[in-house]
């Protein structure tokens, strides 16, 4: 549908479908006067096709054809295959109790027959309007992610983008998720949005980290203990397991548990069912499970140290964050981002990142990913003496890195200025992920130029 302001413009599609070919007739003339685009058919077999390979925006049915019930079935055909459209039952003054009970099956409304042509197009208006507004808010909440984040997660690259869109698509479902990247790329970010998009959203969201910790203790915090239990046990216990019960459990660093306790949490998953330390009886539990680790489980598996059945039972769905490097054209976006946060976090005024410090900063590999950025980005607005960060006021072991060229006086002697301005032209390309825009920012020239120079010199 086009993307317009005014009821004039409104150019929904639609589809009509009556099984009296001279009343789906009229009503589609009646549509397309004001520019809607109609499609008619008159039966369930017609509707269905339709409805599983077409794409509408407003539904028009008749609510009695073939049976008293054809309209019902097309409603939910419609739901099933069209949730983002807007149904209109058309019915028989006899025929109005059916109808609103589709209205409490999801349709929009419903209007009796003899239709009035002018009120039937100001509703099938509405309806296109609804449908328009709520692609307007989905427009602008993607607009909104890119520019602040999505739950906290920075980043407008193609990387970033489709673990946006994998959080999206599984949290309405309770199947146990593994994130797997580096430390410091924000695992923890992507669990709490799964958990803050699912349908236990106002229920616990738990976090519980495996590193570090002995089998017996790991044991007790997962799944509880009771009293005399062991030494020190003066009382009934319930483990995060428990706790989170009805909600989401997310259990970091599930690589470094070892062995022994890896067999009990898969009896847990498998059965839903957790044991008390010194107890007997089982208890139920419904939790959303989902881990993150920064280890190869694949590799792990291969050589013993880690369940092949345990990694198959947590990885129902895998959302693999990527490191800093990987993504450097999120570089910028997030320094000034934690720029700003900081800035406004000390009562100063919003910093500018001045282009020759934004490039060392784009430059630099990142060891410690995105954690290390704002840990960064904090020392450097508090350490920083004037309106804008510079260069002088990136610490020195980023600026003097590894990652950068050495750029001595004899290293350069003797080569070829376009030599030199290729591998800058490339190296550049390389820092901003290929983005030609931010690329040509940094170089000093215009995009035109480096389009132009990218030709020259082969370079992709």
């Amino acid at each position: 549908m086009a993307d317009v302001s005014t009821k004039a413009e409104l150019h929904a599609q639609v589809l009509v479908i009556d099984d009296e070919p001279d009343h789906a007739d009229v009503m589609a003339e009646a549509l397309r006067k004001p520019g809607h685009v109609c499609t008619i058919v008159h039966d369930l077999s017609g509707a269905a096709d339709e409805l599983q390979h077409g794409k509408f925006d407003v539904i028009v049915t008749d609510l009695v054809m073939e049976s008293e019930t054809t309209g019902l079935a097309i409603l939910k055909l419609a739901n099933e295959h069209q949730p983002e459209a807007e149904t209109i039952m058309v019915t028989a003054h006899g025929d109005v109790p059916t109808a609103k009970a589709a209205l409490q099956g999801g349709a929009y409304d419903f209007i009796e027959k003899p239709l009035d042509l002018e009120v039937f197009r100001n509703l099938v208006n509405r309806a296109a309007e609804t449908v328009l507004l709520r692609h307007q808010n989905v427009g602008l909440q993607g607009q909104l992610d890119a520019a602040y984040g999505f739950e906290g997660i920075i980043g407008e690259s193609t990387a970033i983008r489709q673990v946006i869109a994998t959080i999206k698509q599984v949290a309405p479902s309770t199947i146990p998720v593994l994130i797997a990247g580096e430390s410091g790329t924000g695992k923890e970010l992507i669990a709490a949005a799964l958990h803050k998009h699912s349908t236990r959203t106002k229920k616990r969201y738990v976090t519980f980290n495996a590193a570090g910790q002995s089998e017996t203790l790991l044991e007790d915090q997962l799944f509880g203990h009771v009293r005399g239990a062991f030494t020190g046990a003066d009382r009934d216990r319930e483990g995060v397991f428990e706790y989170a019960d009805g909600g989401t459990l997310f259990l970091d660093e599930i690589g470094d548990m070892p062995l022994s306790m890896q067999a009990k949490l898969l009896r847990v998953l498998e059965t839903g069912e957790i044991v008390r330390l010194g107890a007997n009886e089982m208890r139920k539990v419904d939790v959303r499970f989902v881990s993150a680790t920064n280890r190869d489980l694949k590799a792990m598996v291969k050589d013993s140290s880690f369940r092949e059945d345990l990694y198959y039972r947590i990885n129902a769905a895998e959302i693999h964050v990527p490191p800093l490097r990987d993504r450097r054209d999120d570089i910028p976006l997030l320094v000034n981002h934690s720029a700003g946060r900081f800035a406004a976090e000390m009562g100063r005024q919003p910093l500018k990142v001045s282009e020759p410090a934004m490039l060392r900063l784009v430059a630099y590999h990142w060891p410690g990913n995105v954690r290390e950025l704002l840990n960064t980005m904090q020392k450097i607005i508090v350490t920083c003496d004037g309106p804008a960060i510079d260069v002088r006021h990136v610490p020195e072991d980023i600026r003097m890195s590894e990652s950068d060229e050495d750029l001595s006086v004899g290293s350069l002697a003797g080569v070829g200025l376009d030599k030199l301005e290729k591998e800058a032209i490339r190296q550049t390309l390389a820092m901003t992920g290929g983005n030609r825009e931010h690329a040509s920012k940094l170089l000093g020239i215009g995009e035109r130029t480096l389009y132009r120079k990218l030709k020259e010199y082969g370079l992709k």
